[in-house]
């Protein structure tokens, strides 16, 4: 009787310290950021909400197509049902950029970084349309931004990194010309 007693105190044991091994490893997983919203569409915050609107998901068909003026369209009604979407007014930003309309880009990145100043994409997508204004030192705040947002490296960093390098390399001569 004490050897089964003596296995099951074992046997409880070993369940016990398996459960604290998992914990620790989640406990790591969540501090080093892997359980962060790094896994989900890297410019979306709420993917869950936004795919529900049908203008919305109109307006990620039209980016995809660049079809920039059916996407403006699009995410300019989904924005009006839903004016506190992040990731609705951070498409229009980025629609906006496309089509050539800095100044509407900007108005969109910025509303969309006061309703979520974590917003990685808006940061990458903002930073992008700074350079094309060939105002590096803005991109670069941005930079900054994703880099304390990222707590390892995520596409919207590595994308902007080499968006500011390109921007550097090319000769003045080339960046009056944009």
């Amino acid at each position: 009787m004490s050897l089964v007693t003596g296995a099951c105190q074992r046997c409880k044991w070993s369940r016990t310290n398996s459960r604290w091994q998992a914990i620790v490893v989640l406990a790591a997983a969540i501090a080093l950021g892997t359980g962060s919203p790094c896994l989900a569409d890297p410019a979306e915050s709420t993917p869950e909400v936004s795919a529900q609107d049908r203008d919305y998901v109109a307006g990620r068909k039209a980016l995809e197509a660049k079809n920039w003026t059916s996407a403006i369209k699009s995410f300019s009604s989904a924005a009006e049902r839903n004016p506190g979407n992040a990731d609705v007014q951070n498409y229009l930003g980025y629609s906006y950029r496309k089509s050539g309309k800095l100044d509407l880009a900007f108005k969109h990145y910025n509303l969309a970084l006061a309703l979520n100043s974590r917003h990685r994409g808006a940061h990458e997508y903002i930073g992008e349309a700074y350079l094309l204004k060939g105002d590096v030192k803005s991109a670069q705040k941005h930079l900054a931004a994703l880099r304390e947002i990222c707590s390892l490296t995520c596409e919207e960093l590595t994308d902007l990194e080499r968006e500011i390098a390109n921007h550097l390399n090319k000769s003045p001569a080339s960046r009056s010309h944009r």
